[in-house]
């Protein structure tokens, strides 16, 4: 009996490790007009479906449909934090859906509130509420009424890495990120022994990316200012220097350069040479669009 059941331990081992797995960003660029992109919006490709969608800024709709991603596919979307260049689209989605056939719960991750924000849950109720919603008229997407229900979670502010979803061979782990004094949070998705993580918006203040991106098989990571940046600027984003000092601490595979901004777009060699000052692995910059398959 104990060797039937290591055996379909190990059998179940090896079909997760044997999932198709890839990224694609939909939106690479920041929340300014001006550099023909997108702004922040990843999804994550499993077996050919579009299951994870990682923030949905402005443009990023248009995006979507572009790579051919299937609302009906998704089982949860990721919100880094609730700043308008990485949540604008959402909305539209959500509208999209009715002409689809998008059933079931959609599970939305966020978040917790502070001075200047509030929670993912309120956030999701203020702009959909059927009595006070921004949208009500989507407020049947809360309320039972509709084929396709969002349920929103707020994430609590932790330095520790947190399990927040385990469905389907699907793990997704979250841990909050510094991003000035906006409430932000970082996400690893693992799926059978392949994984992306995420850093969204960071300053690196926190140390905590590191850990959690320790080994994985893509770091995204947000290149929104420049060398030498400082202020302001500094207080929101990591400067290449410290995304060089944190690959280097985790060793991913793969890291991806995203969220790339005016003040960063046409600095590529510059950034790349004080990054591989620390990090001397497999380096890109990301494009909307652009698709990179786990081997």
């Amino acid at each position: 009996m104990t060797k039937i059941l290591i055996t379909l331990l190990f059998s179940s081992v090896i079909l997760l490790a044997q999932h198709t797995v890839a990224l694609q960003v939909l939106g690479s660029g920041g929340p300014e007009m001006g550099d023909k992109r997108a702004s922040s919006a990843y999804i994550v490709w499993i077996d050919g479906k579009s299951k994870v969608l990682i923030d949905f800024g402005g443009g990023a709709s248009l995006r979507f449909e572009e790579v051919n991603a299937k609302i009906a596919d998704l089982d949860v979307i990721l919100l880094t934090h609730l700043h308008v260049d990485h949540t604008a689209d959402i909305p539209a989605l959500l509208k999209a859906a009715f002409f689809t056939r998008a059933s079931g719960n959609l599970l939305v991750y966020g978040p917790e509130k502070n001075a200047y924000m509030p929670n993912t849950k309120v956030f999701i109720k203020r702009l959909f509420d059927e009595d006070k919603g921004v949208w009500k008229y989507l407020g049947d997407h809360l309320n039972g009424d509709a084929r396709l229900q969002i349920k929103a979670f707020t994430i609590e502010q932790s330095h520790q890495n947190k399990v927040i979803y385990a469905r389907n061979g699907i793990r997704i782990t979250a841990v909050s990120v510094h991003h000035g004094i906006i409430p932000a949070i970082a996400y690893r998705i693992d799926i059978g022994n392949k994984s992306i993580t995420f850093s969204g918006d960071m300053n690196g203040d926190y140390h905590t990316l590191e850990k959690l991106a320790k080994g994985t098989d893509i770091l995204v990571a947000h290149n929104a200012v420049p060398k030498g940046s400082t202020g302001v600027a500094a207080q929101l984003h990591m400067t290449p220097t410290i995304i060089g000092q944190i690959a280097k601490k985790s060793h991913p595979k793969k890291l991806i350069l995203s969220h790339r901004m005016l003040r960063t777009l046409g600095k590529e060699k510059e950034t790349k040479r004080e990054i591989r000052k620390y990090y001397k692995g497999n380096m890109q910059f990301a494009n909307d669009r652009s698709y990179y398959k786990i081997r």
